[in-house]
């Protein structure tokens, strides 16, 4: 058989990187595990290599397939790689997330979805009157707005600023509700106007004082702003959000179909 090869030029083939040992009490797994953490962190599969398959793994090795399996979810719950359905492995940045723009969610999903556990810490609510903001969401001028700023926490670990601003005349339900929590699931449960579908830019800026102390930064360092317009089935504009996320704690993917 020949040798799997890494996607990654210059490296050697994976198989020549790691050694198991089935003599020794440590399971083989848990060898595999440590043995591709230890090159992940060191930076010898750098970022965006792609891991074989399991089944191609285990024929290479000659060790069982859930023996991979097991050591690749491992590295899984260390953020260090991530799978999709289509079986291919990919090395992650280490300490950043990897997550995706396939669908319309709130962070309280996506924080559940990469089984990190959400929290916010609120800056400030209020309701407002903006003309500038009152006229995107073709309101009168005179109309309130709902504004609520938020640092968001994944695990404990402040991953993002957000100052979102919501279409009170149509979600007059958010006035009085406590919006500790996640906001769509809110609009989802108690409004009559659901979130259906957005549109979304992404911008590279620097973050701001606010940001700088949110997430211990000594000086502005790179991040990731994201703009947020999301509608109602009929197309009215319940809610604009500029999220800011911090650019070493943060891989998004965006699926695209030729």
């Amino acid at each position: 058989m020949s040798p799997l090869k890494n996607t990654q030029t210059g490296l050697a083939p994976i198989t020549s990187m790691v050694t198991l040992d089935k003599n020794i009490p440590a399971p083989l797994y848990a060898q595999l595990f440590q043995q591709l953490e230890s090159l992940i962190l060191q930076g010898e599969l750098k970022p965006g290599t792609q891991l074989p398959t399991e089944t191609a793994f285990s024929e290479a090795l000659g060790i069982s397939k859930i023996t991979i399996k097991r050591s690749y979810m491992e590295l899984r719950n260390r953020k260090l790689i991530t799978s999709n359905r289509k079986g291919g492995t990919t090395v992650l940045t280490p300490g950043r997330l990897d997550t995706h723009m396939f669908k319309l969610r709130g962070f309280t999903d996506e924080m559940h979805e990469l089984g990190m556990t959400p929290s916010s810490r609120i800056l400030e609510k209020s309701i407002i009157n903006d003309r500038g903001m009152a006229s995107m969401f073709g309101l009168d001028a005179s109309a309130k707005l709902l504004k609520l700023e938020r640092i968001r926490y994944g695990d404990e670990k402040p991953l993002s600023h957000e100052v979102a601003w919501y279409n009170l005349p149509r979600l007059p339900e958010l006035g009085d509700a406590d919006l500790n929590t996640s906001v769509y699931q809110t609009i989802n449960q108690q409004c009559q106007h659901h979130l259906s579908w957005c549109e979304q830019t992404v911008e590279a800026v620097l973050s701001n004082d606010v940001e700088n102390r949110a997430f211990g930064f000594s000086s502005p360092q790179p991040c990731l702003l994201i703009k947020r317009r999301s509608y109602s089935h009929d197309g009215i504009l319940l809610e604009y959000v500029e999220g800011t996320f911090r650019g070493d704690a943060y891989a998004y993917r965006i699926k695209m179909k030729g």
